[in-house]
């Protein structure tokens, strides 16, 4: 197809909407403190440590590449082919987003959420009428309305800096569920039974540091009669106001008056409940205290990565090779597929040992290791053959098997060559 074509049937999501937008005019005159596109937080997860985890798990998840591939009839990744879908999930997605902050928005919208909505927002031709598309710039939007075969999605448009909701197609829009909705989203979920009581114990520290007294004053008389009434208010404004302008907080009373405080510490199971939830949420997850600061060794992450961070990129994968790929582009054999560097897991100490045992039996070249060491790769032509540096080069397979010659067989040969000139 050529440039002109391309031009001519360029389609973007946000103009195939019917309603005309009066602020369309004024295009650019929005101006925001904060980056409007940013994914919010709900308000009862930001005072807690929830948006802590959210952004772990967030990162983990965009560490791991995606790339739009062609594979085999067994499914063996073949070449990553260089499209316009490859480019948004590596590279650049939209105006505002590059490759890895692109995925880790995925991650924290289908987090908070419960589900995304990752939409094409420029392709090269009409996804909804034609059967061939390649994705030019994509964003992530929140699902706010579900119909049988269209969504109601809230996308941030860049050309205007404001979110709009726009009805769109099932068929090209992927929607990616998190695999741990029951624990994180649903309404009695452990992550929300979390959530509300790590709120009420914000309340209760925010009473008990409110600053205020809590006592009681009891007077030498009966207060029953509006004059005593009276009497009794006078007497507690006066001993406020002695607090109050007080140095020191100082006042006195008469020695016939009692002074009873009340605000001492009252013991409850706030406490122990957050504990107990926390840890529930953790194991459901897959997360420990080590992964979350940093120092798990290389078999809990491994365990970490298996449980909690391959189900969500699954999901992803999944849902974005059956909208954004036809169908007869999966038959050739085109699917998006994630990869991770499994060695980033290994200390210096193990990693030698590893790259010695791979490289001896010719599974990787040396500069397929050498990015993972944080060295460029090398300019030596051997550098990138699968060759045993152990062992000489004239006993080692480096192409196609072939007989070795035997110099005795050569020998043996021209001499019956001669025999046969002889005539014996």
């Amino acid at each position: 197809m050529g440039l002109g074509t391309q031009l001519k049937h360029a389609w973007t999501v946000f103009t195939a909407k019917e309603t005309y937008d009066p602020l369309a005019t004024f295009g650019g005159s929005i101006v925001s403190v904060d980056r409007p596109d940013r994914v919010k937080f709900r308000v009862n997860s930001e005072r807690t440590i929830i948006s802590s985890i959210y952004t772990r798990m967030s990162i983990d998840v965009s560490g791991i590449r995606l790339e739009h591939c062609r594979t085999d009839e067994k499914g063996t990744y073949l070449e990553t082919i260089d499209s316009g879908l490859n480019e948004c999930l590596n590279v650049e997605a939209n105006l505002d987003q590059g490759g890895r902050h692109f995925r880790q928005d995925i991650a924290l919208t289908l987090f908070g959420a419960g589900v995304a909505a990752v939409v094409p927002v420029d392709t090269t031709l009409n996804p909804i009428l034609s059967g061939s598309w390649d994705i030019k710039t994509m964003r992530v939007g929140q699902i706010i309305h579900w119909e049988p075969e269209f969504v109601t999605v809230r996308l941030y448009d860049g050309r205007f800096g404001k979110y709009e909701d726009l009805r769109l197609p099932k068929r090209i829009v992927a929607i990616v569920e998190n695999p741990f909705y029951s624990v994180m989203n649903e309404p009695n979920s452990t992550l929300q039974r979390l959530i509300h009581k790590l709120n009420l114990l914000d309340n209760v520290d925010e009473i008990s540091s409110s600053g205020k007294l809590d006592i009681i004053i009891q007077l030498p008389y009966v207060v029953k009669s509006e004059t005593r009434q009276k009497q009794a208010e006078k007497r507690r404004k006066d001993l406020q106001e002695q607090l109050q302008n007080s140095t020191y907080g100082i006042a006195y009373t008469d020695g016939s008056e009692k002074i009873t405080q009340l605000n001492r510490s009252v013991e409850n199971t706030l406490l122990e409940q957050v504990k107990y939830l926390k840890e529930e949420l953790f194991a459901e997850l897959g997360l420990t205290p080590e992964v979350v600061n940093g120092t798990a060794d290389d078999t809990v992450m491994l365990n970490y990565i298996n449980r909690t961070i391959e189900p969500i990129m699954d999901a992803i994968v999944e849902n974005m090779a059956r909208k954004f790929l036809t169908k007869t582009a999966r038959t050739q054999g085109q699917t998006i597929m994630y990869f991770d560097s499994p060695f980033r897991l290994l200390p210096i100490s193990k990693l030698a040992d590893v790259v010695d045992s791979l490289s001896r039996n010719q599974i990787v070249t040396p500069n397929e290791f050498r990015p993972v060491l944080g060295l460029k790769p090398s300019v030596e032509p051997q550098a990138n053959k699968l060759v045993n540096s152990n062992m000489p080069l004239d006993q080692q397979i480096t192409g196609p098997t072939e007989e070795a010659v035997n110099p005795a067989d050569d020998a043996e040969a021209d001499l019956d060559a001669q025999m046969a000139e002889l005539g014996l």
